[in-house]
């Protein structure tokens, strides 16, 4: 059976659509990033930031995104060759406005309207896995998990698994029916893209290479690993309502830098955070195992390499699965695992009170 899976990141760079074959053994058949409209991206990121008029804005926001999303997947199954028909679901993430894991009560908004999804393409579509989650107590983060267990379950030792999207997180995966953890470990790209926006007017720091041609602050680093949601043990979860340019602008009060130097101490922290989980939570761990944007920071890259010396560093691409589709082929899954009212949520990653069947259906024409 084919299904699709769409996800628009924290990073609000694109659009990734997959299809995933789902048979004995799980397998990608297509994918591409579909750059997002301009006017689009900037209401995603500007619903981020409170302000007035919200509610007006985020439904506009939540109509367009779910037309796009929808006419997207019919130009990229027909630019694929692939029949509608022959789509059992789509299963979309949508776009994270605001995650609040702590706040009381907890919630998350996810936008993009699977109802206006499901009219244009006339397939079955499946949404808000998060939700269901966070009503059984979790966090509704990280949901990778069980997708990176069914891929990339390692024959012998322990395995990490890192998504470097705007937000990082790690799976640790054990070998054969040992129990699969993970949660996120901090910032991923979205303090050293929120820097290079605000200095540069540039989306993000193409292969590292501002932050190389910098230094690290030391006493800024300092600063910024003393950050409380590092220091917290798991489960855990966090977004860009805490990960910022504000952020980063509070961290370097005071002090007098250049700002290659911040973007090198940027990379160094989200290095040495993601880095420092796995030296924490996954010490037996021989490799590490990199998907999502950040895998083509090749600054970033060295740095992780450097901090997690003695484990193997490689990413999905390696093991034969696109990097950059993997979050989107993960829902993709999860709409399958819906329909066949099977979990998509790991417990002892999310911190619920139990399994859950996530989402919600919205059929086809």
């Amino acid at each position: 059976m084919l299904y699709v899976g769409v996800m628009t990141g924290t990073s609000v760079d694109g659009l990734d659509v997959a299809v995933l074959e789902v048979a004995d053994e799980l397998s990608i058949v297509a994918a591409e990033t579909v750059p997002l409209p301009a006017t689009l991206a900037e209401s995603l990121k500007a619903l981020a930031v409170p302000a007035d008029d919200e509610i007006v804005r985020l439904g506009v926001a939540d109509a367009r995104l779910g037309e796009f999303i929808g006419e997207s997947v019919c130009a990229s199954l027909r630019r694929w060759g692939i029949p509608g028909k022959d789509v059992r679901a789509i299963g979309t993430h949508g776009q994270t406005v605001r995650h609040h894991p702590d706040a009381e009560p907890p919630f998350t908004v996810q936008i993009g309207d699977p109802n206006r999804i499901a009219e244009v393409t006339g397939i079955d579509t499946v949404a808000d896995f998060r939700r269901r989650d966070m009503a059984a107590g979790g966090e509704g983060a990280p949901l990778a998990p069980l997708f990176h267990a069914a891929l990339f379950r390692p024959r012998s030792g322990m395995r990490a698994i890192v998504n470097i999207g705007g937000i990082a997180n790690v799976t640790i995966l054990p070998v054969g029916s040992g129990v699969v953890s993970g949660f996120d470990t901090g910032p991923g790209n979205a303090l050293m893209d929120a820097w290079s926006r605000g200095c540069l007017d540039v989306p993000f720091d193409r292969d590292g290479r501002w932050a190389a041609a910098g230094n690290v602050a030391q006493e800024l680093l300092t600063r910024l690993q003393d950050d409380p949601f590092i220091r917290r043990p798991p489960p855990k979860s966090t977004g860009k309502e805490t990960y910022h340019l504000g952020y980063v602008r509070a961290a370097c009060a005071g002090l007098a830098l250049a700002p290659a130097d911040v973007q090198a101490s940027l990379a160094e922290f989200t290095a040495w955070s993601i880095a420092a989980a796995i030296n924490c939570w996954a010490s037996e761990a021989s490799e590490v195992v990199v998907c999502g944007g950040g895998r083509r920071n090749a600054y970033l890259m060295q740095r992780l390499a450097a901090h997690a010396a003695g484990r193997q560093l490689l990413t999905t691409d390696a093991l034969g699965f696109d990097g950059d589709a993997l979050e989107a082929a993960a829902f993709a899954w999860f709409a399958h695992r819906t329909l066949q009212r099977q979990p998509s949520n790991a417990p002892q990653v999310t911190g619920a009170e139990g399994p859950r069947v996530l989402g919600g259906v919205y059929a086809g024409g």
